[in-house]
């Protein structure tokens, strides 16, 4: 692979732009497909052999400080691809998408690009926008499914259910769930292990690792310039390739968790363990947001490992549910409250995010065992899973009242599978609340004791959960009253709510426990 040009100089790999109109009849076959950086598996052509435009565009990196993780794998993943098309592919490396682009454009066509912003692009641009791919319904069968509500408030469980009957997922001949249950939640809550992770409580295997080649090689190099000699700047630590950036790679890391890990992912699946970063967790968000896998096929194959028994129903149920059901609803919330809907405020948070947070803590400012853990997570990988984010990260940003345009930016940049649909429903609507509700029915904070509770943290660390008040106090227990009461206006009739209310009207140090935090600041917890 040819090196990433300094003077934003355009690189070809492959025939020319035309050459795929000798091989096909079809008018869409012969458009040459232009597929974004998460557009790359093979769902996103029309045929095996339809010509393929790629372009690397530096300016993404210049504009946002993106992890350094995250950057090698979207660069890895666009050159893998460019190398398996071979002559198939046109592979532009630039400074701007523009610059990647035929003077005459009316040849290509393109999927839906998953943002507004690189919609925005392609509607300036004479090429042939088609519907996105990639996920369980389209857009159209979302836009029936909430019009059907008839003005009831979006749910995801009910959005779930329809789309398990679409696709026929873990129902009986007579379309009822599997089981008679179409929710196992309930038997997916276990606490953590005693054991300090789950392959010497379980016997569990280690998750499955990528091996890097040369394309790696030449990614990491050529960052290693931008830095160096361009003054790009990156987040986070750089290190070892985590996930799977090719189409048989992703297949490999399906394979491996369905056989080996699924059935231990249930029970576990909210809990954290110190040093088991990974627990159970299937690693396949990233190959699935680089448009590698499609969730379709990664749910009916979670569904025959369950039938060939590999992995238990609940664990199965849950782990569909994730893939179908949360990953779907998230993508369609992002378009159906619209592009203003990442600027809601609901909260009025206006917070800025202080340096340790927004940094990765670098420098181990951090005292409180939960929040520095799930930090050195992002920072070494670019990943944790979804209760670090939830119930650490995304619970201190709601309780210190952080702007939300802040903390969501920050989320996209520093997770290796955040993406601009990904991260907006997932923080303005479900982690900070800042859309009163239109997402979720109550906010997502927590106390110490939740933390204490689905995690080996609180044992070794200088804050007590039990405690509010005193320099051994949780911040997150003090955090979580002060919340409450900043919000109180907003929260007290919420009936979700009211024994959390309830609970604080018999605090009789509450108002010193304010007071505590009132002065809490900037500084590391």
């Amino acid at each position: 692979m040819p090196p990433s040009p300094p003077n934003g100089r355009v690189v070809a790999v492959g025939g020319d732009k035309n050459a795929g109109q000798k091989r096909s009849s079809s008018k869409q076959a012969e458009a040459r497909r232009w597929l974004f950086a998460d557009q790359l598996g093979p769902h996103y052509l029309d045929s095996p052999d339809q010509p393929v435009l790629l372009i690397e565009s530096q300016q993404v990196f210049r504009r946002r400080r993106f992890h350094r993780r995250k950057a090698h794998l979207v660069l890895s993943a666009l050159r893998h691809r460019a190398a398996e098309l071979g002559d198939q592919a046109t592979f532009q490396q630039t400074r701007t998408y523009r610059e990647g682009l035929p003077p005459d454009t009316s040849g290509l066509s393109v999927c839906a690009p998953t943002t507004y912003a690189a919609r925005r692009l392609i509607g300036s641009l004479d090429v042939e926008m088609l519907p996105s791919r990639g996920y369980a319904v389209d857009e159209a069968q979302f836009a029936d499914w909430a019009e059907r509500r008839g003005g009831r408030k979006l749910l995801m469980e009910d959005f779930y259910r329809d789309v398990r009957k679409h696709h026929r997922l873990l129902l009986e001949g007579d379309g009822e769930p599997v089981g008679g249950r179409w929710n196992y939640d309930q038997d997916n809550r276990e606490p953590p292990p005693k054991a300090p992770t789950l392959a010497q409580a379980r016997g569990l295997d280690a998750p499955w690792w990528p091996e890097e080649d040369e394309i790696d090689e030449q990614v990491r190099a050529d960052l290693d310039r931008w830095e160096r000699d361009e003054g790009i700047q990156f987040l986070g630590e750089d290190g070892p390739r985590r996930f799977a950036v090719t189409r048989d790679e992703a297949l490999k890391a399906l394979e491996s968790f369905v056989t080996t890990r699924l059935h231990d992912f249930g029970p576990y699946e909210d809990a954290i363990l110190t040093d088991d970063r990974w627990m159970a967790h299937s690693l396949l968000s990233v190959p699935l947001n680089l448009g590698l896998l499609h969730p379709v096929e990664v749910a009916q194959r979670a569904e025959r490992a369950y039938h060939e028994g590999d992995a238990g129903l609940a664990s199965t149920e849950g782990f569909v549910r994730q893939v179908v059901g949360w990953r779907d609803y998230v993508w369609h919330v992002y378009w159906h409250f619209g592009d203003d809907y990442r600027r809601r405020n609901h909260l009025k948070a206006r917070r800025k995010l202080p340096k340790w947070f927004a940094e990765l803590d670098p420098d181990g400012e951090v005292g409180a065992k939960c929040l520095s853990s799930a930090l050195a997570s992002v920072r070494e990988d670019g990943w944790a899973h979804h209760i670090p984010r939830l119930m650490v990260l995304g619970n201190w940003a709601l309780q210190q009242g952080y702007d939300p345009v802040a903390v969501t930016d920050w989320f996209h940049r520093a997770f290796v599978d955040g993406y601009d649909w990904v991260m907006v429903p997932n923080v303005v609507g479900m982690a900070l609340h800042a859309d009163g509700g239109a997402m979720m029915t109550k906010p997502y904070a927590a106390g110490g004791a939740y933390i204490n509770r689905m995690s080996d943290h609180c044992g070794g660390c200088r804050y007590n959960p039990k405690k509010r008040l005193g320099p051994d106090a949780c911040p997150f227990t003090a955090g979580y009253w002060a919340f409450l009461d900043r919000n109180r206006e907003e929260f007290a009739n919420n009936h979700r709510m009211s024994r959390s209310y309830a609970g604080m009207g018999r605090l009789n140090d509450l108002e010193a426990v304010l007071e505590q935090e009132r002065h809490r600041g900037a500084s590391a917890p």
